[in-house]
C-alpha cells in the first residue's frame, strides 16, 4: 500500500516537471535563453527554473520506490557512453548543416555568451532527459507492454511541452526536438538508464548553440543584428553628402 502511494505521488511529481517544461519560456530558459531588445533574460528567473527542474528530478528519487529502474534514473550499461557519442555525433554534424543551411556559414556565438549558454544547454538536457525519458516513458512502460507506443507517447508530450510548434518558432527545431524524443526514449530503454541520452542530448543542444549562437530559436533568415546592419551599412565606395557644403554653394 505504502509502495503504491509513493508511486502515486511520484506521478503527480511527474506531472508538475511537465507543467514547468511548459513554463520555460516564462522563465527564459531552454530554448527561450535569448536576448529581448538586446537585454539577457533575467539571471534570477532562469536558475529557479533549474532549480526546480533538478530539485523534482531529485524528489523523484526520493519519493519512487524503484525510481532507478521503473523511472530509469540512473546511468544505465556502460555501453551507453558508445551510444552517447554516436549520438552526440549525429548531433553535431545536424547542428553544422543547419547553420550552413540557415545562415551560409558557422555563426559563432559572442564569446560573453558562453558561460550562461552552455550551464543552459547541460541542464536543460538533464532535466529533459530525467522527466521525459526517465518519468514519462517510465510510466508509459508502466501502463502499457507496447515498447514502440511507450517511445512514441513521451516523445510527443515532451514535443508538446517545448512549445516549438507554435506560430512563429523554427520547425527545423520542433522536427529537431522529435528526433531527441525518439532517439532518446530508444537508448534509454537498451541501456537502462538517462546517461546515454542525456551525454548526447546535451552534446546536441551545446552543438546547436556554438553553431548558430541560439539557445534553440532561430531567427528567420536575414533578421540577425548583423545582417539588418549589413543592409544599412553604407555600399562600399560611396560617400556621405556634407549637406553644409552644399548649402555654402
Amino acid at each position: 500500500m505504502e509502495d503504491t502511494l509513493r508511486v502515486l505521488v511520484a506521478l503527480g511529481l511527474t506531472g508538475l516537471l511537465v507543467m514547468l517544461r511548459l513554463e520555460a519560456e516564462r522563465f527564459s530558459a531552454a530554448e527561450y535563453d535569448e536576448p529581448v531588445r538586446g537585454r539577457r533574460p533575467s539571471l534570477v528567473r532562469r536558475l529557479a527554473w533549474y532549480i526546480l527542474g533538478v530539485g523534482g528530478v531529485l524528489a523523484l528519487l526520493l519519493v519512487h520506490p524503484r525510481a532507478e529502474v521503473d523511472l530509469h534514473l540512473q546511468v544505465g550499461d556502460r555501453s551507453g557512453i558508445l551510444l552517447a557519442f554516436l549520438i552526440g555525433g549525429l548531433g553535431v554534424a545536424q547542428a553544422v548543416a543547419l547553420a550552413l543551411i540557415h545562415y551560409r556559414r558557422l555563426r559563432f556565438p559572442d564569446i560573453g555568451a558562453y558561460p550562461d549558454a552552455l550551464i543552459n544547454e547541460i541542464l536543460t538536457a538533464f532535466i529533459d532527459e530525467a522527466v521525459f525519458r526517465g518519468a514519462v516513458l517510465g510510466y508509459f512502460m508502466l501502463a502499457t507492454d507496447n515498447t514502440n507506443l511507450a517511445i512514441l507517447g513521451q516523445a510527443v508530450i515532451y514535443v508538446l511541452a517545448t512549445r516549438l510548434g507554435a506560430p512563429g518558432r523554427d520547425k527545423y527545431m520542433l522536427v529537431l526536438a522529435l528526433l531527441i524524443g525518439l532517439v532518446g526514449g530508444w537508448a534509454t530503454l537498451v541501456t537502462g538508464g538517462i546517461g546515454a541520452s542525456f551525454l548526447g542530448h546535451a552534446i546536441t543542444r551545446v552543438a546547436v548553440f556554438l553553431t548558430t549562437g541560439h539557445a534553440g530559436q532561430p531567427p528567420a533568415r536575414g533578421t540577425e543584428v548583423e545582417d539588418v546592419e549589413k543592409r544599412r551599412r553604407m555600399p562600399e565606395g560611396w560617400r556621405p553628402v556634407d549637406r553644409s557644403r552644399q548649402s555654402d554653394r
